[in-house]
């Protein structure tokens, strides 16, 4: 007998309004509500914000507040503190959730896996020995082992104490 696995979660993603000509990353650090929209750190160029609809637990993203989609464009401050904020971002994982590795990287383009293709954002996405299974595979299911707002809670409490 099978058993359904639930992920709740995902439906938001699936349903939520698209606005037409709107981009979430220029929208929510605008917001000035940090902890609802789980922005960890806002930076002078970049923000850090957990994936509201994470491939992995405590997976963050490094976001240029300018809207670009090329990589090229990037000046070199939003670069340098691109990569800054993206060391700091795994210093806190690590010091939170001590992974055994990281995926980190781009998806330029549609074509290339970007969900929000017009604005670029680096992902860092911590990884467990043992963390890959069948479920995502067969199921297109992930489970998360802790829910995204303990996440958030320990992940920025982890900024604040990198920031002193």
């Amino acid at each position: 007998m099978t058993k359904p696995l639930w992920a709740p979660w995902r439906m938001e993603f699936i349903t939520c309004e698209k606005k037409e000509g709107s981009c979430v990353f220029c929208e929510l650090p605008k917001e000035k509500e940090d902890n609802k929209n789980l922005i960890l750190y806002q930076g002078k160029t970049v923000f850090v914000i957990l994936n509201k609809f994470p491939y992995n637990l405590g997976h963050m993203m490094v976001v240029p507040f300018e809207h670009i989609s090329r990589f090229e464009l990037l000046k070199k401050e939003q670069l340098t503190e691109m990569m800054q904020e993206s060391q700091r971002a795994m210093q806190v994982l690590t010091d939170v959730y001590n992974p055994d590795g990281f995926n980190m990287g781009m998806n330029l383009g549609q074509v290339a896996g970007a969900g929000i293709k017009d604005h670029l954002h680096f992902h860092i996405v911590p990884r467990w020995n043992g963390d890959t299974n069948f479920m995502p595979v067969l199921a297109e299911t992930k489970a998360m082992p802790e829910h995204l707002q303990t996440c958030f809670e320990k992940c920025f409490e982890g900024y604040r104490r990198r920031l002193k």
